[in-house]
């Protein structure tokens, strides 16, 4: 009976450690946060953006979609994962996009989403959405700022490359 209770220490120091890691991350997430969309202020560099995009988006099993709505500032309006799919891909439908940009009011949005695999080299499918949500918000005057692929390292920016 000894063993069974030695035994189940190191499983609840774990479980510990792990619960007291993810607490962490949802403090930095929470600063972040606070710092980034609570105060509202213009977003002219990708870096902070870059940063908290990665801390939501990181430990999600599956492939996540997420849009940045911003006004005509660039002050954030909200976040919001918007589609969620499996392993390695997800359905995003440009139309609920651009009525989501549509109800918030927004000017502009920054797209978002993570690859599990960690690869964050954008694929075919991945330019070609940018494309087609470039497009259907355009014809509603709305700007795709940037589009970040989240994965192993520092997130890919579709700006940044000069693919949008």
């Amino acid at each position: 009976m000894s063993l069974t209770v030695a035994d189940s220490r190191p499983e609840s120091l774990t479980l510990i450690a792990a619960q007291h890691e993810d607490w962490i991350i949802q403090q930095a997430i929470n600063l972040l946060e606070k710092r980034i969309f609570k105060a509202g202020p213009s977003l002219g560099s990708p870096t902070a953006v870059r940063d908290y995009l990665r801390l939501k988006l990181i430990e999600e099993p599956n492939e996540v979609f997420a849009v940045v709505f911003l006004d005509s500032q660039h002050q954030v309006l909200a976040y919001e994962p918007l589609f969620k799919g499996s392993v390695d891909q997800t359905s995003v439908y440009p139309r609920v996009v651009v009525q989501r940009a549509l109800a918030l009011n927004a000017s502009a949005l920054i797209l978002a989403h993570q690859h599990p695999s960690g690869v964050i080299e954008p694929s075919t499918a991945d330019r070609s959405l940018t494309d087609r949500l470039k497009a259907a918000l355009a014809m509603v005057d709305i700007r795709v700022v940037d589009h970040f692929i989240v994965g192993k390292g520092n997130p890919f920016s579709f700006a940044e490359a000069g693919l949008l």
